[in-house]
């Protein structure tokens, strides 16, 4: 099996001078989910190469023992510091894709022609795609094979508006994550915020928060596991 984990490469945190980018948890528990099922992972971004790391999601408060696994991992560190570049994947490639979250996605994964273009290939070749907390937004201009918003009319979830208000950040990122897959006809649920909620519609998996990721790894591969 063979996973593709699509990292932001942006990392200014809108007009208020500070650094975004990629939450560390989000990537680090999926990614040792997925390598202890033997998958081959394969990392990317939009510019390939080291994605920025939001800083906050290193802060001690929100380590977690994967984090630290990671940070201390020779091998994934080498693999995260030198991403392919977006445009240099292909569908035919890989099982699944899953993308970590962190604020970073909102800008530049959710109007990257080539993010939208792959998740549409994954999942008209049959194939399923996780996303975790605020990167269900990146689905805003995503079509199913029918022409129409992939979301509409499918389960979903991901970063609550009342998750956004409790960081202060809904006047600063360019959408709600919540809003926009209700706007796009997304049958939008979620549980207690910061909680672990993972939900799964098809080929579609979609986690609320930081704390859903590994649950959403976990369903994928298990999702995968049973379409085979």
């Amino acid at each position: 099996m063979k996973v593709l984990m699509v990292l932001t490469s942006h990392d200014q945190l809108g007009t208020t001078g500070r650094k975004t980018g990629f939450w560390l948890e989000e990537l680090a528990a999926p990614y040792y989910a997925f390598q202890a099922a033997g998958a081959e992972i394969v990392l990317a971004s939009p510019k390939g190469g080291q994605p920025p790391l939001d800083p906050k999601s290193n802060e001690p408060s929100f380590q977690t023992e994967l984090t630290r696994r990671f940070e201390a991992d020779a091998a994934a560190m080498a693999k995260l510091a030198a991403t392919v570049r977006l445009d240099s994947v292909s569908q035919a490639d890989f099982d699944a894709v899953f993308y970590p979250g962190g604020h970073g996605p909102l800008w530049d994964l959710a109007e990257d022609r080539h993010s939208i273009a792959l998740i549409e290939s994954f999942i008209a070749a049959g194939k399923h795609a996780a996303l975790v907390c605020h990167a269900p937004g990146v689905l805003r201009h995503v079509k199913g094979p029918d022409g129409r918003p992939l979301v509409e009319g499918k389960q979903v979830t991901g970063f609550a508006n009342t998750e956004e208000d409790g960081v202060g950040l809904t006047d600063v990122v360019p959408f709600l994550v919540e809003d926009e897959l209700k706007a796009k006809g997304g049958v939008y649920s979620k549980g207690a915020d910061w909680g672990s909620y993972v939900v799964a519609d098809g080929l579609l998996i979609t986690g609320q928060n930081p704390a859903s990721s590994a649950a959403a790894a976990e369903l994928l591969l298990d999702h995968v596991a049973r379409a085979r």
